[in-house]
């Protein structure tokens, strides 16, 4: 599912982009340096420093599924307003 979720993101932008901590690649989302960033299997505490700063800049912050409440910090898909849907919407492509 990792590939098709990357190569799908891949084929509708010009990159992907990765520095191998949530929190970094969050924080980077946060300040409109990555446009977004998505992950599964996460813990809490690699996600939860990040989704604070993505949503104190105007950010969305859910799980694969879309909810914006109740996140446990496992599955997180986090961009702008205008790239969330569109980034869900590719990602959800893949597991089909």
């Amino acid at each position: 599912r990792a590939v098709a979720e990357t190569d799908n993101v891949l084929a509708a932008s010009s990159g992907v982009r990765r520095f191998g901590a949530a929190s970094l690649d969050m924080a980077w989302v946060a300040a409109g340096r990555f446009d977004g960033f998505w992950e599964r299997g996460l813990h809490l505490w690699d996600s939860a420093a990040g989704l604070v700063l993505i949503r104190e800049a105007g950010g969305v912050v859910s799980d694969f599924a879309g909810r914006t409440d109740g996140l446990s910090g496992e599955d997180i898909v986090c961009a702008n307003e205008h790239i969330h849907p569109q980034l869900l919407k590719l990602l959800k492509l893949a597991g089909s």
